[in-house]
This record gives C-alpha cells, structure tokens and sequence, in this order.
C-alpha cells in the first residue's frame, strides 16, 4: 500500500514558511545557474545570428578575426573570379570587399572608452545581411565622410546618433543613418564607404571578402580550390561557422564561471534542504510510527519523503526560472575577446535552459532529502510510537 501523493503536498504546505526559506535558497542556486546559461545562450546566438549560412567569409590564412586580416587587392580580384560567387538580379555579383578596423569611442552614461568596430562597406553589403534594416535617416553618399550606426552605438555611445558627429582617422564623420541590426552582432558596428575608410586609415588591403553562395552545396569545392591556390594566403569559412567561432572563447568562459559559481552556491542549497527534512522527520516521529503501524511499508515511507524533497527542490527551481526570465529585459556589453570590441547582447531564455535549471533545482531537491529519507524508513515502529 502506497502513500498517496497529496500527503507529500500537504506536509509541505503546513511547514510553508520553512519551504518558502528552502525553496528560496534553492531558488537563488538556479537563478545563477540560469542566468550564466542565458548570458552564454545569448552571447552566441547574436553572433551566430550575425551569420547567414549561405554566405562565405574570406580571411587572410591563419586570422582569428577580421580586425586580425589582411587580403590585397590581387588576392580579392582572385576570389572575385570564383565561379560559386552568386550574381544579384541586377546581374551584379553578391560580394563584397570589407574593411574592419577598431576605434575608441566614449560611452553616454560613464565617459568610459570602449573599442568600437568600424566596417567599411559597399552597396553589397546590405543585400547580404537582410537582418540589417535602416532605421533612421539615410544611407551614406559614396565617396563621403558619412556613416551610419547601428542602434546599440546610437543609444551607448558620445557621437554615435543620428546628425552627431564621429571623429577618427583624422577626419570627422557625419552620422547620417542609423540602422537596426535585430539581435545581431551589427548593431554594435558603424558603417562607411570602404574606399573612404581605407584612406582615412591608410589601410591599402582589405580586411575580408564576403560574398553569398550561388548553390549552397557548393562551399566544400570553393574552399578547397582556394585554400589550395598558391597565389592566395586565405582561408575560407561559412559566415555562420566564422561568428560560431567568435562566441567560442567567451561563452566557454561564462559557463565555467557560472559552474563553478553554482557548484559553491549549491553546496549550501544541498545543506539547507538536508537541514529542513531532517527536521520535519524530527517533528513527525509520531506519525511516521503511526503510518508504519498502519502497514505502510518502508518504501513506501522513503517514497513519501523523497517526493517531499523532489517537489521541494522543484518549487526552488520554479522560482529561480522566474527570476531568471525577467533578465531578458535587461541589454549588457562586454569585450568580444576575438576581436577585441564592445558587444552588446541580452540574456536568452531558451527550452533548454528551462528543463536543465528545473532538473538541477530537483536534483538538489533529492540529495538534500535521501539520507533524512532514509531514516524516516528504518524508524523502529515502537520506538517511534513512544516517542508522543
């Protein structure tokens, strides 16, 4: 005979002001379990977003970054040449030559400075980031000293909205546009006519090449051919594996900070659970005597107190995922350790996040009740009766 599930419910609710204290403890275990699961999550899905699968990455061989290559003008003509560059309707190509370099702009609220990425564009490269939409105001006249920002440095940064005023490479730049990006990385970017920024730089190379695919399936074919030309020193990637790439060093840091964190905070968590249920088996000695006496069996009483536990440590994990939810409205900036620029991202809930937090908060929920589980079984039937 088997307890029934309600008797789980029913002690907890009696006891609500310790399994609110519990549950709380637990709860703050998972927030941060959570929350480092959701600045990793979101962190790589603005990079990875920033990719489009059917687009090719050139670098120089060997580059980490854009801010890191070089491709000359010979090499570019070379790749330009390649028969898998996809041809837009206008019956011209889908690719275009960039240039990446980092400036040092102030931030709007703490005057701090902070590297900014400045891309040097041409009308292409519009057509093959349709993520990119322009918000406000106008895209730049070719050939000018204008740029237009995405909408995290419009918002951020001294000079970077629309009709400010930008000042680098020895000249000042007129912020014409500002467009939005979505949750990609290229709305932490400034962009200008390419030719414009390689002179005000004196850059005379290209940082990258990106161009769309004609056929998908034909990137494994372009790859070889060039990576295997001796006249070129490039390397090429899908857009999506090269910012995949990007996230890499950075999220891995986070989810081995944010385990580590968690593994401290648990320990607690783990003790103060295993504290409460060994006190309600203390105040319940009666009772579980009078269940064995009954003829509850002893699993059954281990069952009872283990489910007890369970829903305890899920209750925690509800609150901690509630808590945690509530982080997506909030946009944080950090370093983009590969290429070294300012990155704003928000957190990201996902499902995955979701069952993780809530089987983590119910596994600390069932190593904090086992042992006081246990004892509750083996209780002497007598002895718990004389214990009134």
């Amino acid at each position: 005979m088997g307890i029934p599930y309600s008797y789980s419910f029913r002690n907890l609710w009696t006891r609500r002001f310790t399994t609110l204290l519990t549950a709380s403890g637990m709860g703050l275990v998972v927030f941060v379990f959570a929350a480092t699961l959701m600045l990793a999550e979101g962190l790589q899905q603005t990079l990875v977003e920033t990719g489009s699968f059917d687009n090719v990455v050139v670098l120089r061989k060997a580059a980490s970054s854009e801010v890191q290559s070089g491709v000359e003008r010979g090499q570019a003509a070379l790749v330009e040449s390649q028969p898998e560059v996809a041809i837009g309707p206008d019956g011209k190509q889908l690719l275009a030559k960039e240039l990446v370099v980092l400036i040092n702009l102030r931030k709007r609220d703490s005057n701090n400075p902070a590297n900014v990425v400045i891309r040097g564009v041409s009308a292409v490269s519009l057509k093959l980031r349709p993520a990119v939409r322009l918000r406000e105001g106008r895209m730049p006249r070719e050939g000018s000293a204008e740029v237009i920002a995405g909408a995290s440095i419009a918002r951020r940064f001294k000079g970077g909205g629309l009709g400010e005023t930008l000042r680098f490479g020895m000249r000042d730049w007129r912020v014409v546009g500002v467009f939005d990006a979505g949750s990609t990385g290229f709305s932490s970017e400034i962009w200008g006519d390419v030719d414009q920024m390689m002179q005000a730089f004196r850059r005379p190379v290209y940082s990258s090449i990106i161009f769309r695919l004609r056929d998908s399936s034909g990137f494994d074919a372009f790859k070889a051919r060039v990576e295997g030309d001796p006249r070129l020193t490039v390397e090429a990637k899908r857009e999506t594996r090269y910012y995949l790439d990007q996230s890499e060093a950075m999220a891995k840091f986070l989810r081995i900070l944010g385990m580590v964190l968690t593994i401290v905070f648990s320990i607690g968590a783990v003790i103060g659970a295993t504290i409460t249920m060994y006190a309600a088996v203390a105040n319940r000695v009666t009772e579980i005597g009078t269940l064995r006496a009954l003829g509850f069996q002893r699993k059954s009483i281990l069952s009872a107190f283990i489910m007890e536990a369970l829903l305890l440590g899920f209750c925690g994990g509800v609150l901690g995922v509630g808590a945690a939810s509530f982080m997506q409205l909030i946009t944080i900036s950090t370093m983009n350790w590969a290429s070294f620029s300012e990155l704003a991202f928000s957190f990201t809930l996902t499902f995955g996040i979701l069952w993780k937090s809530l089987l983590f908060s119910v596994v600390m929920g069932f190593i904090g009740g086992a042992l006081p589980a246990v004892r509750a079984s083996r209780m002497n039937i007598v002895e718990a009766l004389r214990a009134t």
